[in-house]
């Protein structure tokens, strides 16, 4: 009798282990796959934020699977016209983040106003729960592309990072094609800026897009500021990946390789509506094997 106990208890036993095993291997098909966290540039939008309102953009591009956020629409401590508490809960109560911001201010000749004026930048994105805060333009082109300039703009974002630092953001600087095309001495002017800023206060965010279209190949920039550009724009003639002109996945090597993460997608031209290419450009990048 305790031996036919003793084997039915067992059986039970491996019965239920099977059953179990059964229903782990089953939930285990179910799992969802991690969502990569493609970035987005809201400039990409800006028609339709226009159109539609800034709530009704990041309702549509939260339902295309975007998870992380750069703005482009900052003014005396609003972003997008709102508080930014406001804005931030409304993008988290979507399931996505805030974490970098376009916003510029050129050397005006009076430092105390400019650098007020990036305080209370500082103020509202830091409310925002930015993690960066990115110029993305500025007057070192054409006839502005001289040493004497770059070193005064160079001065310029050491004070604002210094700044920036102290709220816990970091300031950086996006390129165009100019910064590659306009030489000082047969250097670039993007290479004269960062060598020229400070490496714990000045990150840049390089534009793939504009640096090929400059000339110069976004991978050799990757691997001689392996530590300074901690940010990409990832962008193409129309939607990305659209032109087939860009491999992709050698950038993305090289910037995770650095230990970097935070990239956004940028669409300026269109094939077909803003919205169709931004969904057609997270499409492409969400089935590529070589983005996380």
């Amino acid at each position: 009798m305790t031996n036919r106990r003793l084997f039915l208890k067992q059986t039970g036993l491996i019965l239920a282990g099977g059953i179990i095993g059964n229903r782990l291997l089953s939930s285990c098909t179910n799992v969802p796959i991690p969502q990569k966290h493609i970035g987005l540039q809201l400039y990409s939008l800006r028609d339709d934020v226009k159109e539609l309102g800034i709530k009704q953009v990041l309702e549509i591009v939260s339902k295309m699977g975007y998870v992380n956020l750069e703005t482009a629409g900052y003014s005396d401590g609003k972003i997008y016209g709102m508080d930014p508490l406001e804005f931030k809960k409304i993008v988290e109560d979507l399931g996505m983040r805030v974490t970098s911001a376009h916003l510029s201010r050129n050397i005006s000749g009076n430092e105390d106003d400019d650098l007020a004026w990036w305080n209370k930048a500082i103020d509202a994105h830091s409310a925002a729960g930015m993690k960066y805060m990115i110029m993305p333009i500025s007057p070192l082109s054409g006839e502005g592309a001289t040493i004497d300039n770059v070193k005064r703009y160079a001065d310029y974002f050491n004070k604002i990072g210094m700044n920036c630092a102290a709220a816990s953001i970091k300031f950086g600087y996006h390129n165009h094609a100019f910064e590659f095309t306009n030489l000082i001495e047969e250097t670039p002017v993007f290479d004269l800026l960062i060598e020229n800023t400070s490496p714990h206060h000045v990150s840049f965010q390089l534009d793939v897009y504009w640096c090929i279209e400059g000339g110069y190949d976004p991978i050799d920039y990757l691997k001689k500021y392996p530590k300074r550009i901690e940010t990409l724009h990832i962008k193409d003639d129309e939607a990305i990946g659209a032109s087939g002109k860009i491999d992709f996945k050698p950038i993305f090597d090289n910037f995770y390789a650095n230990g970097m993460k935070d990239w956004y997608v940028e669409v300026e031209k269109y094939a077909g509506t803003p919205q169709e290419d931004v969904k057609q450009s997270y499409d492409f990048l969400k089935k590529s094997e070589f983005v996380k």
